[in-house]
């Protein structure tokens, strides 16, 4: 892994965010079209979530909090993403219902804008300083040894798989009806059509607090099955997976 690589893609994106912060801005003056903004900043973060994605799958080699800031940033830029794909689908619309809804999502877009930028740059800047420090651990500072990092990797990853494991099992002593509701839940969201479910919709349908945690622990013994999609952790029932 070329650190200083790492280095110019990190640039690069910094530079692309730059732009996209100023053609965002643009949405703020009454005199603006939005339809040619929206378009331009869609074309934007789609090469954004291309570098993002590069960097993720780069970076998740290492684990730790390298990966963490990595897929921070491109969570982030799947969901702005998927947030200007909404506002572009009710342009050009000219109805009553049409204009109210584009309002409506060029509200929730700038709402989330607020804090996108805020976490598109402490991610930046934190994951800047974490490349810069990939430097100590390369031969003549320029690359880092792959079987140094592989250990590293899989020491975290275990670490991290053993503190989940004692955590679910804790709750299952002391709380086994809440893993029963969490379990019961996924079923529930199985039966409605919904292949692949999110931690925030079994919470929500279960009332169980921290649900996430539960299949968490589910996945590890093996329970359910679990991936990521966009950036998000997604979960399924090992008695409707397909064949």
């Amino acid at each position: 892994m070329d650190v200083d690589e790492l280095k110019a893609r990190l640039g690069d994106f910094e530079g692309m965010h730059s732009s996209f912060e100023e053609v965002f801005s643009r949405l703020y003056e009454p005199e603006e079209e939005p339809t040619e903004v929206v378009r331009k900043l869609h074309s934007l973060s789609a090469k954004k979530l291309e570098l993002a994605s590069h960097l993720y799958k780069e970076l998740s080699a290492i684990g730790g909090r390298v990966e963490d800031l990595a897929k921070e940033l491109y969570k982030n830029e799947h969901q702005m993403k998927f947030r200007l794909e909404e506002v572009m689908s009710l342009l050009g619309r000219d109805d009553y219902e049409g204009r109210a809804r584009l309002k409506a999502a060029l509200d929730r877009l700038v709402q989330f804008h607020r804090l996108y930028d805020y976490a598109i740059r402490k991610a930046l800047s934190e994951l800047s300083a974490e490349v810069e420090g990939l430097t100590l651990l390369g031969e003549n500072q320029k690359k880092v040894p792959v079987s140094i990092l592989e250990e590293l990797r899989k020491t975290k990853a275990i670490e991290s798989q053993l503190e989940t494991l004692k955590r679910f099992l804790y709750r299952l002593y002391v709380h086994p009806s809440d893993v029963h509701r969490v379990e019961q839940a996924l079923r529930e969201w199985h039966a409605k059509g919904l292949l692949w479910v999110e931690a925030r919709n079994v919470e929500k349908a279960s009332g169980v607090r921290e649900a996430g945690e539960i299949l968490e622990g589910l996945a590890l013994i093996g329970v359910i099955e679990k991936k990521d999609r966009g950036g998000e952790s997604v979960y399924r029932h090992k008695a409707y997976s397909q064949n």
